[in-house]
């Protein structure tokens, strides 16, 4: 079955003037010659993106689409059009989003964060950027602690919110935050809490035992790197800390705590220090 809005394995059926037929043993789909690669011959397989022309003749593009059906994605507004927007999907087709799913008006030349769905009455390739419509909010396949990819879709006034795995969404409060994030990135995140209202709470840095040995080879590295003393305790500040080491200032207590349970350290309010046999 072809996948319109997404990436479709046909075969090679036959040649025309437009393009190469393609199928995948029911439909048509046809391959403009300025997309065939190279060496393809009937009876091949070739991987290409598959849309609806105005026509309602379905064809393909070997050209990389930024985003496929069912995917979130940040993408650039090229144009205005009859009630709506279009925006720079990568390929020659671009995709329509409609004045009624803009959650706020859209500008030319501005990104946005969007989801790509087709229209249920003729297959049309759209986009909204009313995110909440299109995420899931229960059956969660993860747990507090896990890793996860995240898009960054929308600052407000508690953080960031952000897209988990391409399905959920969540936030990163700004205490959590401490170097420059920027709408449209990914980052590689972990789950910090899954409330029981369903929302979720993010972080960027990891939690757990394993995290602390980490963060201990690392800082018992730079303190032997920079002479045995480094200028951050339990006074300094969040930001101090992360532009040094890349962690919360929570995970640096315990570092440094246990650190100093096993006598390597010896802490004051503004510094460390590595333990010596003078000591």
């Amino acid at each position: 079955m072809i996948e319109i809005g997404k990436y479709n394995e046909l075969r090679v059926l036959s040649k025309t003037e437009a393009g190469l037929n393609l199928t995948d043993g029911d439909k048509l789909v046809i391959l403009p010659y300025q997309y065939v690669p190279n060496g393809l011959e009937i009876g091949d397989n070739i991987s290409v993106f598959v849309y609806i022309q105005k026509d309602g003749r379905l064809t393909g593009t070997t050209q990389k689409a930024y985003a496929e059906v069912g995917d979130f994605a940040f993408l650039k507004v090229v144009s205005d059009g009859d009630d709506g927007v279009f925006m720079d999907l990568g390929i020659d087709k671009d995709v329509y989003v409609p004045t009624k799913a803009q959650k706020r008006p859209m500008q030319k030349g501005y990104k946005y964060v969007v989801y790509l769905y087709l229209d249920e009455n003729n297959d049309r390739l759209l986009a909204s950027s009313k995110l909440y419509d299109f995420v899931e909010e229960e059956d969660f396949d993860f747990e507090e602690g896990d890793e996860v990819s995240l898009l960054i879709t929308e600052e407000t006034d508690l953080g960031f919110n952000a897209i988990i795995n391409n399905t959920y969404i969540g936030l990163l409060y700004h205490n959590e935050v401490f170097d420059n994030i920027q709408i449209g990135e990914h980052r590689k995140g972990w789950i910090k809490k899954i409330r029981v209202e369903g929302k979720i709470d993010l972080t960027l840095q990891p939690s757990g035992y394993g995290h602390i040995l980490d963060s201990k080879e690392m800082i018992l590295a730079a303190l032997k790197k920079s002479g045995g003393v480094i200028e951050l305790g339990d006074k300094s500040s969040p930001e101090e800390i992360y532009h040094r080491f890349q962690i919360s200032k929570s995970a640096f207590k315990k570092t440094i705590g246990s650190l100093y349970k096993e006598r390597l350290i010896v802490l004051s309010d503004d510094s460390i220090r590595l333990l010596t046999d003078e000591d």
